[in-house]
């Protein structure tokens, strides 16, 4: 009995009834302290939902503290913890790419509206049947296109004003004959581009890619381009069978130096072999003439200086004749004319003289002597 009542008194004192004894339930059926706990309940559910946002991809949030001011841009995918009871509120933006399309007769919607036409410099008119422009906000500056644009999809209203301003400005410097040259074409695309990212940065927004299609005119301007492309393209294969042409030429003109260099490298070195082997018979015969000319040099000084001697030997004989006969005729012109006479005897003898005068001079004046060799005197 006394632990029974203990348990009942622990019961009693209990913090649930405690609490039912503040709402006055006794514990049986559906009391207010029942519909108490499902308030609370949903209250902690509310509270918990309030407190957590998703971030998708693509999306990016800003977090504003409405007590102080205070905002912070999240670009991560995920859940974004909030303090309920309106001390923070979040906007989500979408943060993919958009694409602001200008192909449609009429303006339908904020990315969807009517075909670009355009003046040229020239007074001209072309349209482009189908333009795109994608941009998307710069996740890190969110904050800013809330502030400018507000929330939700409120930035999408920023292309429309410039969009065909700057493209018909940019476009419209080009001439009708630049506009189709794609080299000019891609140039005002830049150019636009580079507009737009100026005037709608300080906005949070970028713009990425102009896609534009060839410009189009009238129908005999179109047929004109389609002349004109026709040139081109005939232009174009004449340059390249000029190219074609200019290589086989320069593959040609490599095939002559290469046999041209070959033939000049084996002529040189048949002359430089026949130069060496002339070199070579050169320095022979050389050699050779250098042995004959010493041979003949020793000889000829051998055979001056034997001539010399026998030239000094004839020279003493003939001294010693001439002394010898300088003697005789010096002896002779001092001897008596019997003397000479006998001597003219000695050398005359032998010799027949035969005198015949002539049969018209009675009185010869000359007389000729002839030796028995024949010698006249």
């Amino acid at each position: 009995m006394s632990s029974s009542k203990q348990r009942g008194k622990i019961r009693d004192d209990s913090p649930l009834a405690t609490l039912r004894g503040l709402l006055g339930g006794s514990g049986e059926g559906p009391t207010l302290g029942s519909l108490w706990y499902v308030g609370a309940a949903a209250a902690l559910l509310y509270v918990s939902l309030g407190s957590f946002t998703s971030i998708e991809p693509g999306q990016v949030a800003v977090r504003i503290n409405n007590i102080t001011g205070g905002s912070d841009t999240v670009t991560q995918p995920g859940w974004l913890v909030k303090i309920p009871f309106g001390v923070h509120s979040v906007s989500i933006l979408d943060a993919a790419p958009q694409t602001f399309t200008m192909k449609a007769h009429s303006d339908l919607d904020p990315l969807n509206v009517r075909e670009l036409t355009v003046r040229a410099s020239d007074g001209s008119n072309f349209h482009f049947q189908d333009t795109k422009i994608i941009f998307q906000i710069r996740g890190d500056e969110a904050a800013g296109v809330i502030g400018d644009a507000g929330p939700g999809a409120g930035f999408l209203e920023w292309m429309r004003p410039y969009a065909r301003a700057i493209l018909r400005d940019e476009f419209g410097r080009e001439s009708t004959i630049s506009v189709s040259n794609p080299a000019s074409f891609g140039e005002a695309t830049e150019r636009a581009k580079a507009r737009f990212n100026e005037l709608l940065g300080p906005h949070g927004l970028l713009v990425t890619q102009i896609v534009t299609p060839r410009p189009q005119f009238n129908d005999e301007y179109e047929k004109l381009i389609e002349e004109r492309n026709a040139l081109g393209n005939q232009n174009e294969v004449i340059k390249s069978n000029l190219a074609a042409a200019q290589t086989s030429r320069e593959r040609k003109l490599a095939e002559v130096d290469r046999d041209q260099n070959r033939a000049i490298q084996e002529k040189r070195t048949e002359l430089e072999s026949a130069l060496a082997t002339a070199v070579t018979d050169q320095a022979d015969t050389t050699r050779e003439v250098d042995t004959y000319r010493i041979a003949k040099l020793g000889e000829g000084q051998a055979g001056l200086s034997a001539a010399e001697r026998q030239a000094e030997e004839l020279k003493g004989q003939l001294e010693a004749n001439l002394r010898r006969r300088t003697a005789e005729i010096d002896a002779f012109r001092t001897q008596p004319i019997e003397r000479v006479m006998e001597r003219l005897g000695e050398r005359l003898s032998g010799v027949k003289i035969a005198i015949q005068p002539w049969s018209d001079d009675a009185t010869p004046s000359r007389v000729q002597l002839e030796d028995v060799a024949g010698r006249t005197r």
